[in-house]
């Protein structure tokens, strides 16, 4: 790398963004914070933009965006708002690098954008493959992008494997993936007690500090489910080429296992600035801020199957990958909605997984043709998501 590459953070006040900062700002000779963007968190942006004076901030609405002029002042980073805004950033003629983390399908369009702008794109967000895996795929391979994973599994899995083997992954000798999981906080807990869980215990994520959704899913496994679909889209695997297995104390981030018997493993402390300096410098590596692992300390690691009948959304996964079609977005889509109510204490935490199958049952897949098709879908499940979370709360 001979010059400074600009560098665009979608979602950069959640801990995906925060950390790729963190990380960039190590390196200031090599990243430059070209744009930044944030939801509904504009003071934080505000801080973010008077401290790496991006060119670009984008905010979600026209009031946000005088709230932060007047706190930016006469400064030279010009303020845009709404979808238009994330996608002009994110295929600007400048813009280098885009890392994609914003949560949950707000991010496809942006992501997509840069995929189609032949830009490298740093996937923190997995709703762009799983709700559209096959339009997504084909904007990268038709513009040459560039598609680096930055879920610590995904990334893992990407360092284990052979340089261009995503498709072929028998001719290259490669038996399997496996993604490992921690189990969340509920791993151990009684089956009975998981209906009364709170929130906040479902937020406590024993290992990991992700964003209040991103803890959900992890403490339903929601997110495997989503990572299982994510992973047949980067790197060609089947089904039968994929498992999932519970590892507790997330050192080990995923696995490849070869036909000669070889397993191939990817360890380091659970930090997810990692994975994020790992893609951003590929193929060089740099510092991360992260310590060293010490497996003396760790002294143990165990690993076990999942438990179906305790994680009903593992199977939710690998029935939507086998469905296909708009099935993977339907999934997505009622489960955000389901999350959603969760959060906001209206639905009950085992309700989520029930509210996401009556809705796949209810919406037969259909085959995906454009970006418009996967939104129809999208409309469709969280509004079908809603009646069914306001049917349940009235039965409560």
């Amino acid at each position: 790398m001979n010059r400074r590459h600009n560098l665009v953070v979608l979602g950069a006040t959640g801990s995906i963004g925060l950390s790729t900062l963190d990380v960039a700002a190590r390196h200031a000779s090599r990243f430059r914070i070209f744009a930044l963007s944030a939801n509904e968190r504009i003071n934080e942006l505000a801080e973010l933009c008077l401290l790496h004076q991006p060119r670009y901030a984008v905010v979600a609405r026209a009031a946000q965006a005088d709230i932060l002029r007047t706190r930016l002042g006469a400064g030279g980073t010009e303020i845009l708002v709404g979808e238009q805004g994330l996608a002009q950033i994110s295929a600007h003629p400048e813009t280098d690098c885009v890392m994609a983390a914003i949560v949950g399908a707000a991010g496809l369009a942006p992501t997509l954008a840069a995929a189609r702008a032949g830009k490298k794109v740093l996937l923190a967000n997995k709703e762009a493959l799983v709700m559209a895996g096959p339009i997504f795929m084909e904007a990268v391979r038709a513009h040459g992008a560039t598609l680096l994973p930055i879920d610590s599994e995904h990334n893992a899995i990407f360092q284990c494997l052979p340089r261009s083997s995503a498709g072929a992954l028998e001719q290259h000798g490669v038996r399997r993936v496996l993604l490992t999981a921690s189990g969340g906080p509920f791993r151990e807990t009684p089956l009975a007690r998981l209906a009364s869980v709170t929130p906040e215990e479902a937020c406590a994520h024993p290992n990991w500090v992700m964003g209040r959704k991103i803890s959900v899913d992890s403490a339903t496994m929601m997110n495997k489910a989503l990572e299982i679909i994510e992973a047949h889209w980067l790197f060609g695997a089947s089904s039968e080429q994929i498992q999932v297995l519970i590892h507790p104390q997330s050192v080990v981030h995923s696995m490849v296992e070869y036909a000669d018997g070889s397993v191939i493993a990817q360890l380091g402390n659970p930090d997810m600035r990692t994975p994020i300096a790992h893609a951003l410098a590929y193929p060089d590596r740099i510092e991360a801020g992260v310590g060293s692992l010490d497996l003396s300390r760790v002294g143990r690691l165990d690993f076990s199957a999942p438990d179906f009948s305790r994680f009903p959304a593992l199977r939710l996964g690998y029935r939507a990958l086998a469905e296909g079609g708009t099935s993977p977005a339907t999934l997505n889509a009622a489960n955000e909605v389901a999350v959603g109510a969760f959060l906001e204490r209206r639905l009950g935490f085992l309700a989520i997984t029930t509210v996401i199958e009556a809705v796949m049952n209810a919406l037969p897949s259909r085959s995906l043709s454009a970006l418009a098709d996967v939104l129809d879908a999208d409309s469709e499940a969280r509004r079908l998501a809603a009646r069914q979370v306001e049917s349940m709360a009235a039965r409560v």
